[in-house]
């Protein structure tokens, strides 16, 4: 597959790029935490838009923990659960497979929580209805979290619902486009073997990056004239 990004402020510049048409609809950019949020800033700035954060955490099977096989995402009150059928199945055949799920649904519920009150801080609740939002992630393995972060989303009322990753495995975008208005995910290499692939550096974004994008981005919205300031 080989890398195609230095890091994920170089891919949501890139990304950016393809999402230049939207900008002129004042668009919500809202990133995925956290790798997603490095992406998003960069989108947002390009975009000269406001950037908010919908929280979503990853279940992972069983012995796999990066691969998907649930994910929760959370926004404005409203969580929503988001299941990979397939991997479900695969669950069922496990010994004590159910317990396992329940005990990790229980776990990322508590982290999902938490980090909804990291990020948020003293930020307003997320306001979606009536606006375009493009929800940004660094990149698309089983499109589980995007999937759930775009179904609590819905209950938001959003004019559109755009998803957007710099890379991503084909069969993850043929999913997302059944559930978003449009998908925008310009590499979607036929060997896909994982995100982190696609980076020359790939290395953990932490809670601190996070809040500190979040708090730049802010800034910069509400210098622009005549713009709002948070989504």
């Amino acid at each position: 597959m080989g890398y195609r990004f230095f890091d994920r402020r170089d891919a949501g510049r890139e990304l950016a790029g393809f999402l230049d048409a939207w900008k002129s609809v004042f668009p919500l950019v809202l990133g995925l935490p956290r790798g997603g949020v490095p992406v998003a800033a960069e989108v947002a700035h390009a975009l000269e838009a406001p950037l908010d954060v919908v929280v979503v955490r990853k279940l992972g099977f069983p012995g796999h923990p990066e691969t998907a096989m649930a994910a929760l995402a959370s926004a404005a009150g409203t969580t929503k659960l988001v299941q990979n059928q397939d991997l479900m199945m695969e669950l069922d055949r496990l010994k004590d497979g159910h317990r396992l799920f329940d005990e990790t649904l229980s776990r990322e519920t508590s982290e999902l929580a938490r980090r909804e009150r990291e990020y948020r801080g003293l930020r307003p609740p997320l306001v979606v209805r009536g606006h375009t939002v493009i929800v940004v992630d660094d990149g698309l393995a089983t499109g589980a979290t995007m999937r759930a972060a775009v179904a609590a989303l819905r209950d938001l009322a959003p004019q559109r619902i755009i998803a957007a990753a710099p890379v991503g495995a084909p069969a993850a975008v043929a999913q997302l486009k059944s559930v978003t208005d449009d998908v925008v995910c310009p590499w979607q290499p036929e060997n896909f073997r994982a995100v982190g692939a696609a980076y020359e550096h790939f290395g953990q974004t932490g809670d601190e990056e996070v809040r500190s994008l979040l708090t730049g981005a802010l800034a910069f919205s509400s210098a622009k004239p005549g713009k709002g300031g948070t989504a």
